[in-house]
């Protein structure tokens, strides 16, 4: 089964799994490293960590064109629902979305959740992927947290961690969770879209070749890797 990822900027990623494209976080509008427009995007699926706007992002426009499911914590479905989509799959933390090509087990995150118009957004989340004997994490927006040695026993081939610092984790605890994690490739994600939040991600990248075991995959907006 082949799995490749492409950076769309901020936390937005693009999967393509046999065919399957999945999108995470389609935050393009206003997302200034955005290499693509909203109407460019036709995902099968999308997948949302929490309620920010900078995540659930144009998720409620892609939707509506593509009738993709949109799968996300109860709170944030609700909120989706109230805004005109029928397709939604209502998750919570501990729950497994199962497509037969995919399963998704969403995990704990430790930051806030509101929606865009200010109402609760529940409980932020992580995502866990298996894809035939392939796992991926997909931290959200997060800072450190002991569970992540849990998640790394589920034996990672890759994760993506925020290091913009500021609103989640830097650099420095992006290296202990890479501990903890002990994933065979690691992504930065959540940097350099604002000005709060720039990183010199190549010394990150440095960093983690010399302190830690995993191999850093850094991606230029719109830049892709397969596995």
């Amino acid at each position: 089964m082949t799995v490749k990822f492409t950076w769309l900027g901020h936390s937005a990623f693009s999967f393509d799994i046999d065919g399957h494209n999945v999108l995470v976080d389609p935050f393009l509008t206003g997302n200034q490293l955005a290499p693509i427009k909203p109407e460019d995007a036709a995902p099968e699926v999308i997948l949302l960590t929490h309620g920010h706007g900078d995540h659930v992002g144009d998720t409620i426009d892609i939707a509506k064109r593509t009738g993709a499911m949109v799968a996300a914590n109860f709170e944030v479905c609700n909120w989706l629902a109230a805004q005109g989509l029928e397709n939604v799959n209502h998750m919570n933390p501990g729950g497994t979305l199962d497509l037969g090509w995919m399963r998704v087990k969403w995990t704990i995150a430790h930051h806030s959740s509101s929606m865009p118009d200010g109402s609760y957004g529940g409980q932020p989340n992580g995502l866990l992927f298996t894809i035939g004997d392939r796992k991926l994490y997909f931290a959200g927006d997060t800072s450190l947290f002991m569970d992540m040695q849990l998640i790394g026993m589920e034996g990672l081939d890759v994760a993506f961690l925020p290091i913009g610092d500021k609103f989640t984790m830097g650099p420095e605890d992006s290296l202990k969770a890479i501990e903890f994690l002990r994933p065979r490739h690691v992504v930065p994600m959540h940097y350099n879209t604002f000005d709060p939040i720039v990183q010199d991600v190549a010394q990150w990248a440095r960093d983690v070749n010399s302190k830690t075991l995993s191999n850093p995959i850094v991606l230029d907006p719109g830049g892709s890797h397969s596995l």
